[in-house]
């Protein structure tokens, strides 16, 4: 009896955990890959979301922007509010939205301009939505970014996807945004991009061209006060925030060769760290900035021999210069020109004293504008690769 009644209970509690109640098939969802957010002249809010057509990502397929069938569906709706903007959406989508895999929010410009918190409220109470999406600002309209197409990836949504995972340039997540606005230390800084011109794609009949391209590409940095809009770093400065910020640790720096400054020899980047030094005696606000670098020679246009330890440390002493120089003109856009600390000398300044930052924390934007701020850069070149000097050039 006890054998049976116990086989009797194993049956009834496999009923009762049944793992598909909330099955949803591919065929009644809409999945969306990338979201654009625009404001438009009456107050009202237009949403635009990028849908992925499930039969261009089966296998075997050629659809895409080299095929027949596109591989995504661009439509908008407008409303007071995110929700009524998707609830008029859904009056157009023949399927259920789902956000699951939503890669990229893209905001428009005056929508940034308008102030980003009535957006990202949404995407982060909803359960769908992921804090992982990529968030971005273009120059223009939402809209119109969402439009564009990529010749690589099958949508634009994943073109931009990939360019952000690649951090070729400043990137910056949903959950990074959120703790930036919470934080009184630091301002918000988000990713800029715009569509551009980029490349052809070749005709089987020669004397038949393709006009060029229009895809997404960076642009830069859109910078913020508070959750508002308020300026750009064009891409050199935005270099000078990543080192500032120490998260730059691709990239090439260009110097001059030592023995002919006319001919340029690029460095590429192997690691970097960056540390903040804040001092403060109750008056006087300074900040110490120590970047060490450290690069391999990739390329030289000159003849010289640049082997020779003096030519080594010579390039070491540009290299840092020129790094530098980039630092300098993204600190002095933020402190003189926009008045914001996007950097984290806030956070860096809380850390070291705590008591202090509570009588500066309501002002600091104020006090980080009028700061002192020393950049030291220590940089070290490891490798010259395979050559000592330009192929071709006679041995002395």
């Amino acid at each position: 009896m006890k054998k049976i009644a116990v086989l009797l209970l194993i049956l009834l509690l496999t009923g009762l955990t049944g793992g598909c109640w909330s099955r949803r098939e591919l065929t009644e969802v809409a999945i969306v890959l990338g979201t654009g957010v625009d404001w438009m002249e009456d107050g009202r809010i237009r949403l635009t979301v990028q849908i992925a057509r499930p039969g261009a990502f089966t296998a075997g397929s050629e659809a895409g922007a080299r095929g027949r069938e596109p591989a995504s569906w661009v439509v908008s709706a407008e409303g007071r509010t995110i929700q009524e903007a998707e609830r008029y959406l859904a009056m157009k989508v023949p399927r259920e939205i789902y956000w699951g895999h939503c890669i990229i929010l893209v905001l428009g410009e005056e929508m940034a301009r308008k102030g980003t918190g009535m957006i990202t409220n949404f995407f982060q109470r909803d359960r769908q939505p992921r804090e992982n999406i990529w968030v971005m600002v273009t120059r223009g309209e939402a809209k119109d970014f969402l439009e564009t197409y990529s010749s690589l990836e099958k949508t634009s949504a994943q073109a931009a996807g990939f360019l952000e995972r690649m951090k070729t340039g400043y990137s910056v997540q949903l959950w990074k945004l959120a703790e930036m606005l919470a934080s009184k230390g630091i301002q918000p800084a988000v990713t800029a991009v715009e569509v551009k011109e980029a490349g052809i794609t070749p005709e089987p009949d020669r004397e038949k061209k393709s006009p060029p391209q229009k895809q997404v590409g960076l642009a830069g940095v859109a910078v913020f006060k508070e959750d508002k809009l308020i300026g750009w770093l064009d891409p050199y400065e935005t270099r000078g925030l990543l080192w500032l910020k120490g998260e730059a640790m691709k990239g090439v720096i260009i110097v001059p060769s030592p023995g002919e400054p006319d001919k340029a020899v690029s460095i590429r980047i192997r690691r970097g760290s960056t540390k903040i030094l804040p001092e403060y005696d109750g008056e006087y606000l300074r900040f110490m900035v120590r970047i060490r670098v450290e690069g391999d020679m990739v390329e030289q246009q000159s003849r010289e021999d640049l082997a020779k330890p003096e030519k080594i440390k010579t390039l070491e002493s540009e290299m840092a210069d020129e790094l530098k120089k980039r630092a300098t003109a993204a600190l002095e856009k933020a402190q003189n020109e926009y008045g914001v600390d996007i950097f984290g000398f806030g956070d860096a300044f809380h850390r070291k004293y705590k008591k202090e930052w509570r009588d500066l924390k309501d002002r600091w934007d104020e006090e980080f504008s009028r700061a002192e701020v020393n950049i030291a850069v220590e940089a070290q070149i490891r490798e010259i690769g395979l050559l000592t000097k330009r192929a071709g050039v006679p041995e002395e």
